[in-house]
Order: C-alpha cells, then structure tokens, then sequence
C-alpha cells in the first residue's frame, strides 16, 4: 500500500529545531518521522482529554463531588465572606 506524502514548509524557531532534532535522534528516526509523532501524539491526547468546563459547569462539578455538609458549608461561606470584608477594608494581613 502506498503512503502519500505531502511536502509543505513551516517556519520553526530555532529551539524548536533544536527539540525537534533532539527527537529525531532519540527516537533514532528522521525530523520528519518525529514531527509526525510528535503531533499524533498530541492530536490523540486532545482528543481523549475532556474539553475544559466554564465557570458554571466548573461550580457545579464543584458542588456535586463536595463533601461538606450544609452546616459545614454554611461556616464556610460565612468564613469566606469575612475574609473578603476584611481584605477589602485592609485588615487582613
């Protein structure tokens, strides 16, 4: 089966050459095996890694793995709110 090749051109800076390089020799293949490596490796970790949550999907997933009880949250939150107070009036060291 053949494999199709596409050549293109990229502009790298000079470390990144150098990292790239440094694969290449590692993995005792050519620069751009390791290139290809490199980005299957990073497109397959993308892919399986969950898509980052907004600050609402962040606090509910908060809320639902949180092992405080209500009265534990409830000090919390009047703890938090102290501080905040404090800091705003300059207080809090």
């Amino acid at each position: 089966m053949a494999v199709t090749t596409i050549r293109t051109s990229y502009a790298l800076t000079a470390d990144t050459v150098a990292r790239l390089e440094a694969l290449a020799l590692r993995w005792q293949v050519s620069k751009s095996e390791a290139l290809r490596r490199a980005i299957n490796q990073a497109s397959a970790h993308q892919l399986s890694a969950e898509p980052p949550l907004n600050p609402a999907q962040a606090l509910t997933r908060l809320r639902q793995t949180a092992t405080l009880t209500r009265e534990e949250e409830e000090r919390w939150s009047r703890e938090v709110r102290q501080q905040r107070r404090q800091s705003r009036s300059g207080r809090l060291a």
